[in-house]
């Protein structure tokens, strides 16, 4: 079996991404000649032409942009195991950051994550709460291990990560026992009722709006909020109706003082774990996404 040389596909890559032999020398701290002839030592293994000469730059080939992909997610996983083996000797901590985007329930985000430290009784868990944008950003500098989110991660941001589907469910709209007289003729009664609402541009948001539209209901549009913790504390007091996902119904309305007035199946909560790993590796996000799949949203 012929076997990959990885110091000349370091070689290759560097040229790749630095667009010269020149300037691969100088972050390699090699010679040019010497990059050259592994270059052409490589593409003499490959059997093909990685690099071509157009003028006095060096360009891929159709099969070198190939190479290129597959290089730079070797090079990426290499430094992911660095990173992930970093300072841990036999029995010292395992230790899971992860991100959660604000606009996930607590609740949901605390159901999750339990799983994950369960499965690992020596976890140090580090949670983070954000925008998602600013979250992927932290994954991308391996800065978060995941990022728990209710919607995969948005081609618009120049993040390369995998968005791996963990579980949906539908909704449950809840009030306050002020408001208890919504439960009465639902959904009808929730036209002109007092509402509170996700801030405008989430998924929960814009599935609730065209589920109301749809149906010809138009609330009473009293509040609307970034923190899913902030919108349950008013829906609390009695301000507006709201709706979370049904799969924490029971623990909102037990902790929570509020009780179910209606629920729905046409608008379904999604959430995603979103890793810089094509397959999830970490051992406690696995155990997240094995009970999310299984008992969490079975």
């Amino acid at each position: 079996m012929d076997w990959l040389n990885y110091h000349h596909l370091l070689y290759f890559w560097t040229v790749a991404r630095t667009g010269s032999i020149a300037r691969a020398s100088q972050e390699l701290h090699l010679s040019q000649p010497t990059i050259s002839n592994q270059l052409k030592t490589l593409e003499s293994s490959l059997g093909v032409k990685l690099l071509e000469r157009q003028g006095r730059r060096l360009v891929l080939t159709d099969v070198g942009r190939t190479a290129l992909r597959y290089a730079d997610e070797i090079f990426r996983t290499g430094r992911e195991l660095q990173l992930a083996v970093k300072g841990m000797a036999p029995g010292d901590r395992l230790r899971l950051s992860a991100g959660v985007a604000d606009v996930i329930p607590k609740l949901v985000a605390e159901r999750l994550l339990r799983p994950a430290v369960e499965a690992s009784p020596r976890l140090t868990l580090s949670c983070r709460e954000g925008p998602l944008p600013e979250l992927l950003a932290a994954l991308a500098l391996h800065e978060l291990d995941v990022v728990l989110s209710d919607a995969p991660a948005d081609e618009s941001i120049r993040v390369k990560a995998f968005s791996h589907r963990l579980g949906e469910c539908g909704l449950s709209f809840v009030a306050a026992p002020a408001l208890a007289h919504l439960k009465k003729r639902f959904p009808r009664s929730l036209d002109g009722a007092p509402a509170l609402l996700p801030s405008r541009g989430t998924q929960l948001r814009r599935g609730v709006e065209g589920w109301l539209e749809g149906q010809g209901i138009r609330p009473d549009l009293v509040g609307e909020f970034d923190d899913s913790a902030l919108l349950e504390g008013f829906g609390r007091t009695g301000l507006g109706f709201f709706a979370v996902p049904t799969v924490i119904e029971a623990e909102v309305c037990a902790h929570g003082g509020v009780q179910p007035i209606g629920r729905i199946d046409e608008v379904r909560a999604a959430f995603y774990a979103i890793t810089v790993e094509r397959r999830l590796r970490h051992p406690s996000v696995v155990a997240m996404a094995e009970a999310a799949r299984g008992a969490t949203f079975a």
